[in-house]
């Protein structure tokens, strides 16, 4: 059984590699067809909706833990 993890270990690491270099290829390959102009304006967008979702996140936790009494002062 000690050989378990390290095969599913490394299965898991093989997989996401896989995985990461093709999707790193589709997208070079799709910004060399539609120009680099689009493809950074895509990754504005992503990148500010992610930030947006991190704050609102952030600022419902701080609420619903003020909500339910915890000690949230150094």
């Amino acid at each position: 059984m000690d050989w378990v993890p390290i095969v599913f270990g490394t299965f898991k690491v093989v997989a996401l590699l896989t995985a990461m270099f093709f999707a790193i290829k589709w997208h070079y390959d799709q910004g060399e067809k539609g120009g680099t102009r689009a493809v950074l304006l895509a990754g504005a967008k992503v990148a500010a909706i992610f930030v947006l979702a991190l704050l609102c996140l952030g600022f419902v936790t701080f609420f619903l833990s003020r909500s339910l009494g915890l000690n949230l002062s150094y």
